[in-house]
């Protein structure tokens, strides 16, 4: 029997682009032919992009997702597809797909199991399906099924049982590296326990504070699985279904990233160019203070968009380091980009010669430190006022889990890459990307933190060292754990008292930051909702 040839959709469908997202498909659909094959598969929700949110809730949203169904189905011939798409039908609402052949949709399957954890809340908008589906081409009985769907056992069962020889997925699955590996682990045994291939196809791109990777894979029916196409990148993938084999044949897929910090490296990359180019800013600024955090965000910046399209602001105070200066200039020249130095002396002594007699009496503390950071904070707005570039905020998860952050200063801006990246990852995402090619000065990432907004200042004077504030926060933030089972692994218990305490507390800054990219598991804002006003301790 000839083998048959499916075309798997890696691409990027932009939320709310109903049109755009149908048109695309269209053309991705006569490319595969072309190329082929005899069916495409098309990732959740392609049509109206995802996550959509309450979106889903506006009858004019869902009727445009309808027409444009309605309007490429007849435009699809030569090859079968299947497009992910809301639907209403009556009182119901589904997270859907429909199989394409002909200009006519020859079935319609409604997902049945609907997520509603970390990110996911598709309970607030879909019911959920109760029949598999099966589809012969060639005859070859394949069944489709949504996402969730392979996460949860009876979908594939109800798919077995109706008759289906293979298991055709289709996703809009959150990056995160737990939640990957978890994926590969999740279709294996749900391909071993069937005895049954799965093809997996999920989609790509930025999305707020998501960014999905990609990443496709199939599964042979012993749990053995294919290496996952490249991830973050939009890919028109090619696999051969031997029906004697029982197997899906990837056909000359790229190579996938080869290390871990790699593939994060990546993600940040293009949840970046895709937020700034979705909202269509001609391109972003930022303050580069010489130090890592902004050495990386940089570094990113550029890798996203192109040096012509970033813009480093260095502005030196007082207690600015000529280190800090010359590196930021070698940095920005390094990577080809705009460089503007703007002082902060004399508004921030204007600011200190208008509050004097207000605070008469008081000793400089860390009001005197916050001014420096919110007039950085103005001067960045101002430009971006100015010349339409979006302000990109270069603090980390560590800095935000402790408040190590100063409210309308360095945490104005409009996207923050680095917002679930942990410090300690940062000096490893740095080293990484030097491996690639020269963009970040060693000094830079070899130089002890600090804000540089008093004498002789470091993180560490507010701060435990890093490397123990990362492992404390980790096992706060991202297990759960309370602070006598940290202690009892062995961390000092007034150091993880004050850390907790910390966290604890500054709930109502991190309310107020920017958006940035999620690559964990317990991102702050979708996953980890604590609330600012408690008596819990």
């Amino acid at each position: 029997m000839a083998k048959i040839r499916i075309a798997l959709a890696q691409f990027d469908f932009h939320v709310g682009a109903i049109d755009a997202n149908a048109d695309r498909m269209v053309a991705l659909a006569e490319t595969a032919r072309q190329g082929g094959a005899k069916l495409i598969l098309f990732p959740e929700c392609a049509l109206s992009g995802y996550l959509a949110e309450d979106l889903f809730l506006r009858p004019s949203f869902v009727q445009t997702c309808d027409r444009e169904l309605a309007r490429i189905v007849p435009l699809i011939q030569g090859i079968d597809a299947v497009i992910g798409h809301p639907i209403s039908e009556g009182d119901q609402f589904f997270n859907a797909m429909s199989w394409i052949r002909n200009g006519r949709t020859l079935v319609r399957y409604r997902k049945q199991a609907l997520p509603n954890y970390t990110v996911f809340d598709e309970k607030r908008y879909f019911d959920a399906g109760d029949q598999a589906a099966v589809v012969e081409i060639d005859g070859v009985r394949f069944g489709p099924l949504i996402c969730e769907d392979i996460w949860e056992e009876f979908p594939a069962r109800r798919a077995m049982q109706a008759g289906a020889e293979a298991l055709l997925v289709i996703n809009a699955s959150p990056f995160d590296p737990i939640n990957r590996a978890r994926r590969h682990q999740v279709v294996s045994a749900r391909a071993k326990t069937h005895q049954v291939p799965i093809a997996y196809v999920n989609i790509v791109g930025g999305q707020d504070d998501l960014v999905f990777d990609g990443g496709a894979f199939v599964a042979a029916p012993d749990g053995s699985l294919s290496p996952p196409a490249p991830a973050f990148e939009d890919h028109l993938l090619y696999v051969d279904y031997d029906s004697e084999a029982r197997r899906f044949e990837p056909l000359n897929w790229p190579k996938p990233e080869a290390s871990d910090d790699a593939r994060l490296y990546a993600a940040l990359v293009r949840s970046i160019r895709d937020y700034v180019d979705k909202n269509k800013f001609p391109g972003v600024l930022l303050g580069l203070s010489g130090g890592v955090d902004s050495a990386l965000t940089l570094a990113l910046a550029v890798d996203a968009l192109g040096k012509d399209r970033v813009t480093a602001v260095m502005m030196p105070s007082r207690y600015t380091s000529d280190l800090s200066r010359n590196e930021a200039a070698t940095q920005a020249e390094m990577l080809g980009v705009a460089y503007h130095v703007v002082p902060i002396e004399q508004p921030f002594q204007a600011y200190r010669d208008t509050l004097a007699p207000l605070f008469a009496g008081r000793a400089p503390d860390i009001t005197e430190e916050n001014l420096q950071a919110r007039i950085r904070g103005m001067i960045l707005m101002a430009l971006s006022n100015k010349f339409g570039a979006m302000v990109l905020t270069t603090g980390n998860k560590s800095e935000m889990a402790c408040g190590y952050a100063t409210l309308y200063g360095d945490m104005c801006g409009g996207f923050a890459p680095l917002k679930d990246v942990y410090k300690t990852e940062v000096w490893d995402l740095c080293r990484y990307r030097n491996t690639v090619s020269p963009a970040i000065p060693e000094v830079v990432i070899t130089r002890p933190p600090s804000a540089e907004l008093r004498d002789n200042q470091t993180d560490q004077d507010s701060l435990p060292p890093y490397e123990m504030l990362d492992q404390i926060l980790m096992r706060y933030i991202e297990h759960d754990k309370s602070r006598a089972e940290i202690i009892a692994e062995g961390f000092d218990e007034a150091t993880v008292q004050r850390v907790v305490r910390l966290v604890l507390r500054n709930e109502y800054k991190r309310r107020q930051s920017a958006p940035g990219p999620r690559i964990t598991r317990r991102a702050f804002g979708r996953d980890r909702r604590y609330p600012i006003t408690t008596g819990w301790r």
